[in-house]
């Protein structure tokens, strides 16, 4: 059996963003939200649900979720693979637009609902050692969150190191899910009595899959491999320069020393390698 890889865009929808099995995101939002009680979110209405967008058209489609809850509440959910230094500042951006989109008329302050932003993240972003951060706005004195309508919560999957056997929480389960299915043959049996869980892995299974929905996955996939591969391969790139600079560098202080004691540039020229133009740079 073969499961998607739920950090694929392409994949991440499809698991929850299924308008007929909204259960699955309804107990992850719960779950990262700590969510109980009375503030369980019993139903939601996925705003964009999962469409299987056209490979030309993929650099334009967001792959978010959007969802509204029974008080209004808005969540926005997002799957981030590539590395983005601004992706705080985005959702910042996402949220606020979110928020004043409530609106038609300035006078209806009073409706404005609180929104919520969930960002899956395949790279670290903070400085704190925790997997899953939660962001208000507090006063700074008092530390009382007295503006509620925005909150932040961000999960950093590349400090998730728990096995499967120490996620004793909903929410360890459903990170553990994002970050491993890809590489699970069966749904183990930690999952087998969480119904949830079951309607995601069958969202999961390749093999339930039109042409369509893999051929957009395969590509999203190699996509990311060919971007993995060049900053490899600038990675590789970057050293051998800072190698070949070091050792230029070197040389340099070698000829330097060597004109200091007097030796004629003919000569240093053959100690070093270096050329003419080279050898300008400290005889100027």
């Amino acid at each position: 059996m073969r499961f998607a890889d739920p950090k694929n865009d392409i994949a991440f929808k499809k698991i929850f963003g299924d308008e007929n099995k909204t259960s699955v995101l309804i107990s992850f939002l719960n779950s990262i939200l700590d969510f109980k009680d009375t503030k369980q979110i019993k139903s939601l209405t996925i705003v964009n649900p999962c469409q299987v967008p056209k490979i030309e058209d993929l650099k334009n489609t967001i792959l978010d979720i959007k969802a509204i809850n029974q008080d209004d509440e808005e969540f926005i959910v997002e799957m981030q693979v590539e590395k983005d230094i601004n992706f705080a500042k985005r959702s910042l951006y996402y949220t606020s637009k979110s928020y004043v989109n409530q609106l038609d008329k300035a006078e209806k302050y009073p409706t404005l609902k609180k929104v919520y932003f969930i960002g899956i993240l395949d790279f670290a972003i903070f400085e704190t050692d925790d997997y899953l951060s939660r962001h208000l706005i507090l006063d700074s004195k008092t530390h009382k969150q007295e503006l509620k309508d925005f909150e932040f919560n961000f999960i950093e999957l590349k400090k998730f190191d728990l096995s499967l056997q120490e996620c004793d929480t909903l929410a360890k389960k459903w990170i553990y899910f994002i970050q491993n299915a890809e590489n699970l043959k069966l749904i183990p049996k930690e999952y087998e009595n969480i119904d949830e869980f079951k309607l995601a892995f069958e969202s999961a299974k390749i093999y339930n899959w039109d042409k369509d929905e893999l051929e957009v996955y395969d590509y999203v996939s190699i996509q990311e491999g060919k971007r993995l591969s060049e900053l490899e391969t600038a990675k590789l790139d970057g050293i051998e320069q800072g190698i070949e600079q070091g050792k230029l560098k070197e040389k340099l202080e070698i000829a330097r020393k060597s004109l200091e004691q007097g030796l004629d540039l003919d000569t240093i020229k053959i100690i070093t390698g270096l050329n003419n133009s080279e050898l300008e740079s400290i005889t100027n």
